[in-house]
């Protein structure tokens, strides 16, 4: 079971967002994921938990920001309620789209375990419903994955395969890389990983 720590930054003026503290692990109905997550002072600034089936769709995820709370599923696309601080308010959603996503590192593990992608597979366009710090604002974009390379390096715990994803933000054009080993994501834009206490886990093919 994967336990480690992610710094979070923003992409362009690299200032720093905080720490996102994490456990995952593959399980019957599929892959979970919890976080902590604290300001650059160590303030504790809300919460990720993340439950994928084994076909990578999102089977429950809640988020907690700033007093703010979302809940969603899959269900008719993806389906959520997001309450206010106050609890006394509560909107529902619902988007025809693929997954979800947001700042934390769970949903490029998500979305790539959605896709499955190979190498030299080509691009795939993939439609998602982001939920925006500070107020969890739900925004519904569009993605293009593609893999472009998977390696192997040897470790003393054995060997560790890496994928290399572009991220193509279609609305503006700007375009990311992503690594990520099995369940953990190693570096992307705006994440860093510090620590990690035990390998990644693989997913079953």
């Amino acid at each position: 079971m994967p336990r480690g720590r992610y710094s979070l930054h923003d992409p362009h003026d690299h200032a720093p967002l905080g720490e996102e503290h994490f456990q995952c692990a593959p399980g019957p109905s599929g892959w979970r994921y919890v976080a902590q997550r604290t300001s650059p002072s160590g303030d504790h600034t809300g919460s990720v938990d993340l439950t994928l089936d084994e076909l990578g769709r999102p089977l429950r995820v809640e988020l907690h920001a700033s007093s703010w709370q979302v809940k969603g599923a899959a269900l008719d696309g993806v389906t959520w309620v997001r309450t206010d601080p106050t609890g006394e308010h509560a909107t529902e959603g619902n988007v025809r789209a693929h997954s979800f996503t947001g700042a934390s590192p769970a949903f490029l593990v998500a979305v790539s375990r959605l896709l499955r992608l190979e190498p030299g597979s080509g691009a795939v366009r993939v439609r998602l419903v982001a939920f925006t710090d500070p107020a969890l604002a739900p925004l519904t974009l569009d993605q293009s994955w593609a893999l472009l390379d998977r390696t192997g390096h040897a470790t003393d715990t054995g060997p560790l395969v890496v994928d290399e994803y572009q991220v193509s933000e279609l609305d503006t054009g700007e375009i990311r890389t992503v690594h990520i080993a099995g369940d953990v994501v190693l570096a992307a834009p705006g994440i860093e990983l510090e620590h990690l206490e035990s390998p990644p886990s693989s997913f079953a093919a």
